[in-house]
């Protein structure tokens, strides 16, 4: 199971860490990627890093100022979110995938998903 958290309120130019923790298996075989969805609009992907090589791939629009990373000791991901936009408020999810390359960013390529974590981002 996953559990995605750290959203919040912030202002435009901020920053937020999220934090998807994992329970209940073998953590460090799956690959976990962040997905988001604005109201009205598709669950988009965000960033996404591969089990035990860590490679990361990210989206156009959070190149830069998105940072994922894992650590697998306490079984956690996170998401550093620098230089907020408000086209950055949506729910966040992390989602995860065994034996992922951390490449794949569709929503359908990966299972488990976490209950997602409110980003809010004021201009």
């Amino acid at each position: 199971q996953l559990q995605a958290s750290g959203g919040g309120l912030v202002q435009a130019g901020g920053s937020l860490r999220l934090s998807c923790a994992a329970s209940g298996g073998t953590f460090s075989r799956y690959a976990v990627g962040w997905f988001r969805q604005a109201p009205g609009k598709e669950r988009e992907f965000v960033a996404s890093i591969s089990w035990r090589l860590r490679r990361t791939s990210y989206a156009e629009s959070v190149k830069g100022r998105f940072t994922i990373s894992r650590d697998d000791a306490r079984e956690k991901v996170y998401l550093q979110m620098n230089s907020l936009k408000t086209e950055d408020t949506a729910v966040y999810y992390c989602a995860a995938r065994r034996y992922g390359s951390g490449q794949e960013q569709g929503p359908t390529d990966y299972d488990p998903w976490g209950q997602g974590t409110q980003v809010t981002v004021s201009s």
